[in-house]
């Protein structure tokens, strides 16, 4: 491995105007499919096979004029009278009237959008109800409260709802300039003494990566770089060639949606991702070519010696993310899979462009790779001519007290895991949205008027083709009895019938919100009891709607996670093996990235859950972070591990002590370690930022992995663990040490004649030299 990419590292300085030429056309290319073929991207989170999805199937078959729930743009606008009025009262009525007006003038709004006063809606829906009742000799109590259930006017006729959708295919095709023009039509309508706020899937809108969360993460990265490496120039190498790798992996994305779905959130979490690594392989790399400097003049052989070594542990480290990210397809969720490969394919872009198009930027620069330099730097040395700095001074630190360190560090990791035992996992809704946004504030409009079960309804499909067709409408009636009995429904009524009557839609609002435990307790309830209701009607029973689906997909999602968790960790053990040499170091490997994900997990469920601090007003976490965050962080967690202890085993293998190489490992490796962590946790903490609640808490949750696992687990329980065991650390049966490939991670097939001479600490020394060429 080492041998192969010194030559590339070598290929790629020599010919820098070939490489840097082909990944310019290659961004071209790719900006050229996603320019003349790209599609909108998605909100679907749906997931075939499960329960609401074959109840959705049924639906559609029965009545073929049923659109999808997540291509419908739908707009609630919630209106209010000031407390002690109605929207009956002749002034308000007026101003509500001019309200509907401006929204059928609206843009994307089809012309014959059944937009209305819901003053009059209500009570023309009321009529018709009361009449169908008189019909069927249903008692008016019952037809009163029908009406009310599903009335777009409150019972004190204070608060109203206008429903359109926009007319579009997809929520992802209403234009800014559309909800632009919403926002001023509201404005309008709160002069005339109106409350309006709206929501519904017709409002929502991904932040687009390139704002100023990305701007923050690089502002922090652009520091942590001048500081280590004291130079502007070779301070913005690794931003140049991270922001060109994640452009190219956003026009990818981009042009992705070609061929297939991809969801709405993935490219920023993709940009999060992309960015942070991109940063982080090219400062090891870089970090290394300076090192090499002290030892040569041939700046082609310092290039190619940084590519075969650090370059080799970038190939691993980036080979754990992928395996990770990729095996998201595992567990068989398309839109979880769209996600994982969109990213894994930005990490693959990533480790390209350090392997790649660093070492060609280094051939173009030649000696002004570290030129702007800032300060210039004077390392303190031991006696014995080595160098001493904070990273020996930690390593020794720990190795003094390797029992303390690693019993804290457990514990520590430990409690921050409790909170996790309460974890509840739903999808956003806009009764979890911030409570400064209008989504937010026309949900709890609603709840107030209406109650929370109004934006959570369940939808009863009912197949009655084989039953006789003089008892069908029995059966159903039967069917919307029994849904009206179970525990917190608020109303159960058939809201629809298909031509052939064969087909029935009940419509069952439940008591609590769509995020509530008690509906998705309610739909649990309602299937365990379907088997039941369909033998004793003859029917065919399923359960759907927007609230089933999400709560189908949150429990699949739970369930593949053990699935997913044994593929990623097991496919990561045999790589780390490979790249090892030993069966222990994967072990503390794997071992502490379950103590990081877990305090993560909980970290995250104290904050964005229960409020912690103040930070975050509680929801539930959103139902695909867990698995999400599992396999980013553990190909991170591997990042640190295999650039850390590549260094402690390349000391070892060249005659070092256990004890010695591990502080040499540390005098080498902790100030690049820390200083791409520092990075990475500032371009992860930035998209907090954001207005989304999706990239918000996988912002915090990532930015706390990355602390929680490279400055306490990699920076102190690993070498606590190395420590303890020694030289046992390095443990392979001879057998197994035949059978695993030797992929010379640590360059020993390369020719370094001072390896064997020098006494001089690698990195610091190589500062001195680059200043004495500036």
């Amino acid at each position: 491995m080492a041998t192969l990419l010194h030559r590339l590292g070598t290929t790629a300085y020599r010919r820098w105007p070939v490489f840097i030429v082909g990944w310019i056309v290659a961004m071209l290319a790719v900006g050229f499919v996603a320019a003349t073929m790209s599609k909108p991207m998605t909100d679907s989170f749906s997931i075939p096979g499960i329960p609401s999805e074959k109840a959705a199937d049924m639906q559609e078959e029965l009545f073929p004029q049923s659109v999808d729930a997540f291509d419908q743009a739908t707009v609630d606008v919630v209106v209010a009278a000031p407390e002690g009025h109605t929207l009956e009262d002749a002034s308000y009525a007026a101003a509500v009237d001019a309200l509907v007006a401006d929204l059928r003038e609206l843009p994307q709004v089809a012309a014959d959008a059944p937009i209305a006063n819901p003053v009059r809606a209500a009570d023309s829906q009321r009529q018709q109800m009361l009449e169908s009742a008189r019909q069927s000799g249903t008692p008016p109590s019952a037809a009163r409260a029908d009406a009310q259930a599903l009335s777009p006017l409150s019972a004190d006729a204070r608060v109203g709802t206008i429903t359109f959708d926009f007319d579009v295919e997809t929520p992802q095709d209403v234009e800014p300039a559309t909800q632009d023009r919403l926002a001023e039509v509201m404005d309008t309508a709160r002069a005339d003494g109106l409350t309006v706020e709206a929501n519904g899937s017709g409002m929502s809108a991904m932040s687009e990566p390139g704002g100023s969360s990305e701007l923050i993460g690089i502002a922090v990265a652009l520091v942590v770089l001048v500081l280590t490496f004291w130079s502007m120039v070779a301070a913005g190498l690794p931003i140049l060639t991270a922001v060109f790798g994640v452009a190219l992996g956003m026009t990818g994305i981009t042009a992705m949606t070609a061929f297939m779905d991809i969801g709405s959130s993935t490219p920023m979490l993709a940009t999060m991702i992309g960015l942070a690594v991109g940063i982080d392989y090219t400062l090891f790399i870089l970090a290394r070519y300076r090192t090499e400097l002290h030892h040569t003049e041939d700046r082609e052989q310092a290039v190619g010696i940084a590519v075969g070594t650090a370059g080799s542990a970038v190939v691993f480290a980036g080979l754990t993310v992928l395996i990770a990210l990729s095996a998201l397809a595992v567990v068989g969720i398309p839109f979880l899979t769209a996600m994982g490969l969109a990213a894994a394919a930005t990490v693959l872009i990533a480790v390209l462009v350090a392997l790649t198009l660093l070492p060609a930027i280094l051939g173009m620069l030649k000696s002004k790779a570290f030129a702007g330099r800032v300060r210039r730097y004077a390392p303190h040395r031991e006696p014995d001519g080595h160098v001493l700095n904070n990273g020996v001074r930690w390593a020794r630190l720990v190795g003094r007290r390797p029992v303390a360190f690693a019993l804290v560090t457990i514990l520590g990791l430990g409690a921050l895991a409790l909170p996790l035992k309460d974890l509840h996992l739903a999808f956003p809704t806009d009764s979890t949205a911030a409570s400064d946004t209008t989504q937010r504030k026309a949900s709890d409009l609603i709840a107030e008027a209406f109650g929370p079960g109004r934006e959570g309804p369940l939808m009863v499909v009912v197949d009655a083709t084989d039953v006789a067709e003089a008892d069908r409408g029995a059966a159903i009636g039967k069917v919307a009895a029994w849904a009206a009995d179970q525990r917190d429904v608020e109303n159960a009524q058939v809201v629809g019938m298909n031509e052939a009557g064969t087909g029935a839609q009940i419509m069952i609002t439940p008591s609590s919100g769509p995020d509530d435990t008690a509906t998705e307790q309610l739909l649990q309830d309602l299937r365990d009891g379907q088997a039941g209701i369909e033998a004793e009607t003859g029917t065919d029973t399923g359960v759907t709607g927007l609230t089933a689906i999400t709560t189908d997909v949150s429990e699949r999602l739970s369930d593949a996670l053990p699935i997913y968790l044994a593929v990623v960790i097991g496919l990561a053990f045999l790589l780390l093996m490979v790249v090892f040499r030993s069966i222990l170091v994967p072990l503390t490997a794997t071992l502490g990235f379950l103590l990081s994900v877990l305090a993560t997990l909980g970290a995250t469920v104290a904050v964005f859950q229960d409020g912690a601090f103040g930070l975050m007003e509680g929801q539930p976490i959103v139902s695909f972070m867990p698995i999400f965050l599992i396999g980013v962080v553990f190909g991170l967690a591997m990042d640190y591990q295999v650039f850390l202890v590549t260094r402690i085993r390349e000391a070892h293998v060249h005659g070092y002590s256990m004890r010695e190489a591990i502080v040499d490992g540390f005098r080498n490796s902790a100030r690049v370690v820390t200083a791409a962590a520092t990075i990475m946790t500032a371009v992860f903490a930035a998209f907090m930022l954001q207005d989304e609640p999706i990239v918000k808490s996988m912002g915090f949750a990532l930015a706390a992995a990355v602390v929680f696992d490279a400055f306490i687990v990699r920076m102190v329980l690993i070498p606590a663990t190395l420590y303890l065991l020694g030289d046992r650390a390095w443990w392979l049966p001879r057998w197994l040490d035949r059978l695993l490939p030797d992929v010379d991670v640590e360059g020993e097939k390369l020719e370094r004649p001072y390896l064997r001479d020098t006494s001089y600490d690698e990195e610091l020394d190589a500062l001195a030299r680059d200043e004495s060429r500036a």
